[in-house]
C-alpha cells in the first residue's frame, strides 16, 4: 500500500480517505479487490473507526462497495460514472477559468507561473507521476483563484472515477501537449481575458480523454 504522512491539520478520518483514495487511482487496491479495514488501519497507524468512516464516505461517491457481512470491494469502473465526472469538470472548469480571469493579482500570477515552471521541468526529466501532481495543483490554484474550492472539492471527489482511468492510459495523453495548455492558459488568465481561457481550458480538457476501447482491452478485467 503507498502511504505518506499524514498533513497538518488533517484528521485521522480525512487522512485515511485520502489514502484510500489514492491507493485506488494508482490501482496499488485494484478494481475488484477486497479492502480490509482492519489492514488499512494497521498500514496507517489509525483505529478503525476513522478507517470505516472513510469507507462509508467512498461508497456514497461509488468507488467502493460495501456487502453487509462480507466486508468493502474496490468497485469494477463504471465507464457512465467516468464520463460524467468528465461532464461535471468540462461545465465547472470553463466556467471557473472565466472566474479567475477577474480575480487574478500578482501573488496568484506567481503560484501559477511557479507551477508551469515546475511542470516544464518535470517534463525534462520524464517524471510522470510528479507532473501529474502538477497538473491536479494547477487546476486546483485556479479554482482556489476563483475562490470556489467548494466546488472544487466536489468535483474532486467524482474524479476519482476518471482519475483511475487516466492512470491507466498514461501513454495516450501527450506530456507535451498538457504542458503548453497549461502555459497558454496561465497567459490568458494573467492577461485577464475570459473568452480566450475558457476555449483554451475547453480544448485542454478534451485531451484527456481516453480511448475506452483500448483501456478495457488492456485492463478486462476491471470494468463492469
Amino acid at each position: 500500500m503507498y502511504i505518506t504522512e499524514q498533513l497538518a491539520r488533517e484528521n485521522s478520518r480525512d487522512y485515511a480517505l485520502r489514502m484510500i483514495k489514492e491507493n485506488i487511482i494508482r490501482l496499488e487496491l485494484e478494481p475488484g479487490s477486497s479492502i480490509s479495514d482492519r489492514e488499512v488501519a494497521a498500514c496507517l497507524s489509525l483505529s478503525r473507526t476513522p478507517v470505516r468512516e472513510a469507507l462509508l464516505e467512498l461508497a456514497k461517491l461509488k468507488v467502493i462497495t460495501i456487502y453487509p457481512q462480507r466486508g468493502s470491494v474496490v468497485s469494477l469502473i463504471d465507464y457512465e460514472l467516468v464520463e460524467e465526472a468528465c461532464f461535471v469538470r468540462n461545465v465547472l472548469e470553463t466556467a471557473v477559468v472565466e472566474a479567475a480571469c477577474q480575480r487574478i493579482g500578482p501573488d496568484s500570477i506567481k503560484m501559477l507561473e511557479d507551477n508551469v515552471k515546475l511542470q516544464r521541468f518535470y517534463q525534462q526529466d520524464r517524471v510522470k507521476e510528479k507532473l501529474l501532481e502538477l497538473d491536479d495543483e494547477f487546476h486546483y490554484l485556479l479554482f482556489k483563484i476563483a475562490g470556489k474550492l467548494q466546488a472544487y472539492e466536489m468535483m474532486k471527489g467524482m474524479m476519482v472515477h476518471f482519475d483511475r482511468v487516466r492512470n491507466m492510459a498514461l501513454g495516450t495523453i501527450k506530456d507535451k501537449s498538457l504542458v503548453e495548455d497549461h502555459q497558454r492558459i496561465f497567459e490568458a488568465v494573467r492577461d485577464k481575458e475570459p473568452a480566450a481561457a475558457k476555449e483554451l481550458m475547453d480544448r485542454h480538457l478534451n485531451r484527456y480523454k481516453v480511448d475506452e476501447e483500448e483501456v478495457r482491452r488492456r485492463y478486462p478485467g476491471y470494468f463492469k
